[in-house]
């Protein structure tokens, strides 16, 4: 999985003008799933993003975590995050997983932060979106799982 973190004040996601999805304060997360992605994959990442020390503490250092502060996720499926741009002007995006693998894992790394307790609200899944964030620090994270994937594909 290929995960853009933002940390937010709020976010929106809408499908053709409408909002599908709102929170207040927590984490805007793009999604890519890869065809190597399985549930344990969807498991670890959501619990790692949620345990990550970035949001600040009293003294300003960022200390705290998704669950600490009580913070919600808004979790937008984005197979353009595996875009191969090497080669000519058009992307690649072979190294995406096929859209009924991508939704499943999407919708189980969604799952994984409801089962902490974390409110989540997603996109709609294939559809075109708009996005509205008010990043918050700005405070953006890049979190490829294949980066900690051992030799077995496991993590």
């Amino acid at each position: 999985m290929r995960i853009v973190i933002q940390r937010v004040s709020s976010s929106r996601v809408s499908v053709d003008e409408k909002t599908v999805g709102e929170i207040g304060a927590g984490l805007c997360l793009f999604v890519g799933v890869s065809p190597a992605d399985d549930a344990r994959t969807a498991a670890w990442a959501a619990s790692k993003i949620a345990n990550l020390r970035i949001f600040e503490d009293s003294e300003g250092k960022m200390n705290r975590s998704l669950l600490d502060i009580g913070g919600e996720v808004l979790a937008i499926s984005q197979f353009t995050l595996f875009a191969d741009c090497r080669k000519g002007r058009r992307p690649s995006f072979i190294g995406a997983a096929e859209p009924s693998l991508a939704n499943s894992l999407y919708e189980s790394f969604a799952a994984n932060f409801r089962e902490m307790g974390v409110s989540v609200k997603t996109g709609v899944f294939g559809a075109e979106m708009k996005v509205d964030i008010i990043n918050d620090g700005p405070v953006t994270i890049i979190l490829d799982t294949e980066d900690i994937m051992d030799k077995k594909g496991s993590v």
